[in-house]
């Protein structure tokens, strides 16, 4: 649900200039002018629409770095076909490699470098509105010989209308409370002199890290699918945008 939060309000006077107008001229056609500064500030809960996330697949051989790689392809290739069958690609959903690396591991041994295996790192990106579906994705993923899950990201894909309409609403608080401020001084706005507005999401990162332990043993087999794994319970929550609205009006 939507919530309203907190506002705050912050106004200061700046300091009166006096606008003199030339030698001769009627003392009642002078103008004090000025300017008034108003800050509003306000904040709402939405619940996130989208969610991205790594699904990284690690696998090695003490022998061969080709080995190493063909195991890595045959459970890349699993979890890519089973993402790519399963998410919303009409949605806006979509999966890429984000990294991928391989290298070898060397130990010292008595102050020697010594070669312990070869080693294949391949990343992919998930990103999917089907907030539903993630807990499903991972442990399916892991099931298939995935390793490790990082960076849980929710956030909102529709931003710039909230932020529109959160900036709306700021914009005319301010106006009004200058109006208030001026009125109550004895003065009145006559323009502006400068507006500034900032909107920003606080989008929400679950510190979850799964790493199957199973998966990253030297042989770099892929897990017995007999092994029963526990279900992934991920609490999505709310995320908060904050939106901002300094302006500074010209009084007299």
């Amino acid at each position: 649900m939507k919530k309203i939060m907190a506002s705050s309000l912050f106004l200061s006077l700046i300091v009166m200039s006096l606008s003199v107008l030339p030698v001769g001229a009627d003392n009642n056609q002078q103008c004090q002018k000025g300017t008034l500064s108003v800050s509003y500030s306000t904040e709402k809960e939405v619940s996130p629409d989208t969610v991205e996330f790594s699904i990284s697949i690690k696998t090695s051989d003490k022998k061969s770095m080709q080995e190493a790689s063909a195991k890595n392809k045959e459970i890349s290739n699993k979890v890519y076909e089973y993402l790519k069958s399963n998410i919303n690609t009409t949605g806006g959903d979509y999966i890429k490699t984000s990294n991928f690396h391989a290298s070898p591991v060397y130990n010292y041994v008595n102050n020697k470098r010594v070669l312990d295996r070869y080693e294949v790192t391949n990343s992919i990106f998930v990103h999917t509105k089907s907030l539903d579906k993630v807990s499903t994705y991972i442990d399916k993923s892991i099931s298939m010989g995935a390793s490790d899950v990082n960076n849980l990201n929710f956030t909102l894909s529709n931003k710039d209308k909230q932020c529109a309409e959160l900036l709306s609403a700021a914009a005319k608080q301010v106006k009004g409370r200058a109006d208030i401020v001026a009125s109550a001084l004895g003065t009145s706005v006559t323009g502006y002199q400068s507006v500034s507005t900032s909107c920003s999401l606080n989008q929400r990162r679950v510190n979850y890290a799964y790493s199957n332990m199973k998966l990253m043993r030297s042989a770099g087999a892929v897990m017995d699918e007999a092994v029963e794994m526990p279900a992934t319970s991920i609490e999505v929550g709310n995320i908060t945008i904050y939106a901002n609205v300094d302006v500074s009006v010209y009084v007299k």
